[in-house]
């Protein structure tokens, strides 16, 4: 078979020099570097058919004699590293390239978009390595699994409970109409307390360290709720057959429907694009209905504490005759909206902290 010459495509980058040479189904490989000459020598199929098909190239700089290669059913990828790292003018020391050289423009250059890959790659190689550095510094909690086992069971139980309530009022609300407005605490609330009892782990969760959420957010919202539904609905018979229950009820499971099952999946590492979206943002409207709903409460319920003198305490004949409860939750009434504006800030930070992570993993 005669000899011939193949088509070799060539690229370089600060410290290596790319050849691909056209020649498919090749065989008894010959490729080595001496004295800073590459020589080639295969058998396969190129331009001009099955054939032995070798070529020399004398490097215009000193290479490292080491050559890696890798064959296709296409061609031969050949890798020469050279032994300094610096841009070369041209590949061969004759100023005037061989016949059968060329460019290999899908892997192409210049000097300077070369550098900034090179710095890229060196940013991306320090990354790494501090990632290695600080995850061997960091212990593994022996324990996560079973931390995570306990958040995903209680957020599934919490999910459950007020799916359970969201489900019932509606079909209530379906089936009977504002009529459902006025009997929702009777049917209702044995889960409400259930549900907003098992809340208060969501204060004692960040105390001891299981989530790394604020404590004092989370207890502002376990604490207001708990006053409304325990004090204001629960200790007066009054207010149990107001429609004021219904709309409190039903914001607060609108809420939580969608804040569980947030949870749930970051338990186990996974995230829904279109949850984590309402998670964080469908809190912004009805949250303040919430909160609104939950004053209306409280301003209801005033006037049946003047009446009934409920927890009101007893004072000196010099001081007045007592001093009445409702004057506490007019307070409370104020710090309610100040809590308001506090989870408000705290909620608006977390979802703009989790759309800038969301974009840095989409670059």
């Amino acid at each position: 078979m005669q000899t011939l010459t193949p088509h070799v495509y060539w690229a370089q980058r600060h410290g290596d020099i790319y050849l691909r040479v056209e020649l498919s189904d090749a065989k008894n490989l010959d490729i080595c570097v001496q004295d800073n000459t590459l020589q080639f020598k295969a058998q396969g199929h190129g331009a001009k058919g099955d054939n032995d098909y070798e070529f020399s190239l004398d490097f215009l700089e000193p290479v490292k004699p080491e050559v890696s290669h890798r064959s296709t059913q296409r061609l031969v990828n050949v890798t020469v590293r050279k032994q300094e790292q610096r841009w070369w003018d041209r590949l061969t020391l004759q100023e005037r390239k061989p016949l059968f050289l060329a460019p290999d423009f899908d892997r192409w250059l210049d000097e300077s978009d070369a550098e900034m890959e090179l710095q890229a790659k060196v940013v991306r190689e320090e990354e790494k390595i501090n990632k290695v550095s600080i995850e061997s510094r960091i212990r593994k909690d022996p324990y996560l699994g079973l931390k995570k086992g306990y958040l995903f069971m209680y957020n599934l139980v919490q999910f459950l409970g007020f799916s359970w309530i969201f489900v019932n009022m509606t079909v209530r609300l379906f089936i009977l109409g504002q009529d459902s407005f006025y009997d929702t605490f009777h049917t209702i609330a044995d889960m409400m307390y259930f549900c907003q009892m098992m809340a208060v782990a969501e204060v004692i969760n960040p105390l001891v360290g299981l989530v790394k959420t604020g404590v004092f957010p989370a207890m502002i919202q376990v604490v207001g709720r708990n006053v409304i539904l325990f004090v204001i609905f629960g200790s007066l018979e009054e207010m149990q057959n107001k429609a004021v229950v219904f709309f409190v009820f039903y914001l607060w499971s609108t809420i939580e429907i969608f804040r569980y099952p947030f949870y749930m999946l970051a338990c186990i590492d996974t995230d829904w694009k279109l949850l984590t979206w309402l998670r964080y943002s469908i809190w912004m409207p009805l949250y303040p209905l919430g909160v609104l709903a939950e004053a209306i409460a409280v301003i209801q319920s005033l006037p049946i504490f003047d009446e009934t003198r409920l927890y009101s305490i007893p004072l000196p004949t010099v001081l007045g005759s007592s001093f009445s409860f409702s004057f506490t939750l007019k307070i409370y009434l104020v710090l309610m909206f100040l809590g308001l504006f506090i989870n408000f800030r705290h909620l608006f930070r977390q979802r703009r902290r989790r759309m800038r992570s969301r974009k840095r993993k989409m670059n």
